[in-house]
C-alpha cells in the first residue's frame, strides 16, 4: 500500500472523493496548487506518494502501483472516486478504472502516459541524457535537465523551484531502489467512467500521440489541447488547470 499519503477528513463520508496521482518526476506536493480549492469546493481530497517518491521508501518485494491505489481506497473505505492523474500517474489511473471500472466516476489524464508506448527520438533522447548525468554523478544536471524539459514557458520560478525539489527527492530516495513496479496490462476498454485526456501545446510530441491514442481506445474519452501548457499544466497555470479540473468533475457528477 502507499505509505504516505493526505486525506481531508475533515468532510464527511458521503461526500464525492478525488485521488489525485502523481508524475514519475513529482510527487503528491505537485497537486499543492489544486489541493486545498478542491477540499473548499467539497471534496474529500487523498493524494499519495508512490513507492521511492516524496516519503513513501522503495519497496522491498514485487509491487503494483495501481494495486496500491487500490488497496489505499480499501484502507480508507472508498467505494466510489474520480481519479486526476499527471504523466505517470495518468497511466495509474487507467490502469485502476480498467482493473475496477464501477469503482471510477471520472478520469482525467494531464499528458498522460502509457504503458504500451514506444518512445520518440525526443523521449529517447533526454532519457539518454538523463542516464549520462545520473552516471557521472551529476544530480543536479539531471534535476536541471527535468525542469526545462517538463514545464511550459508559463511556469514561474516558485513551480520550477518546487520541480526541483521533487525531482532531487525522488533521484534519492530511487539511489536506493533495487525493485520497480510491475506492470497490471490493464484492458483500456473495461473503462467506464467520463474521460478528459489533455495535453500541452509545449510538451514533448509522445505525450500528444499517446492522447490521441487513448482517445480511440477509451470509450467516450473527450480530448482536449492546452495550447499553452508544457507537461505540467497545473503547475504552469494552477488557476486555469483548477477551473478545468472542477468543470470536468461538476460535469461528472
Amino acid at each position: 500500500m502507499i505509505l504516505s499519503h493526505d486525506v481531508s477528513h475533515d468532510l464527511p463520508g458521503d461526500r464525492p472523493t478525488v485521488v489525485l496521482l502523481h508524475s514519475s518526476v513529482c510527487d503528491r506536493r505537485m497537486w499543492d496548487p489544486q489541493w486545498q480549492g478542491l477540499v473548499d469546493a467539497g471534496y474529500r481530497v487523498i493524494r499519495g506518494d508512490f513507492r521511492a517518491f516524496g516519503d513513501t521508501p522503495p519497496a522491498d518485494a514485487p509491487y503494483s502501483d495501481a494495486q496500491d491505489v487500490l488497496a489505499l481506497l480499501d484502507h480508507l473505505g472508498v467505494e466510489s472516486t474520480a481519479l486526476i492523474g499527471a504523466s505517470y500517474g495518468g497511466k495509474i489511473a487507467m490502469d485502476v478504472a480498467a482493473l475496477r471500472p464501477g469503482a471510477v466516476t471520472a478520469l482525467a489524464l494531464l499528458c498522460s502516459g502509457a504503458a504500451e508506448h514506444v518512445a520518440g527520438d525526443a523521449l529517447m533522447s533526454f532519457a539518454a541524457r538523463e542516464r549520462e548525468l545520473l552516471a557521472t554523478g551529476d544530480v543536479e544536471g539531471a534535476v536541471e535537465l527535468n525542469v526545462e524539459t517538463w514545464l511550459g514557458p508559463e511556469a514561474g520560478d516558485e513551480a520550477r523551484e518546487l520541480v526541483r525539489r521533487m525531482q532531487r527527492r525522488a533521484f534519492e530516495v530511487q539511489a536506493d531502489a533495487e525493485i520497480g513496479p510491475t506492470d497490471d496490462e490493464a484492458d483500456l476498454s473495461r473503462i467506464t467512467a467520463p474521460c478528459l485526456v489533455v495535453t500541452g501545446g509545449h510538451d514533448v510530441d509522445d505525450f500528444r500521440q499517446i492522447a490521441d491514442s487513448l482517445a480511440t481506445r477509451i470509450p467516450g474519452a473527450r480530448r482536449l489541447e492546452l495550447p499553452w501548457a508544457g507537461h505540467f499544466p497545473g503547475l504552469e497555470r494552477p488557476e486555469e488547470t483548477f477551473e478545468l479540473l472542477t468543470g470536468f468533475l461538476r460535469e461528472t457528477a
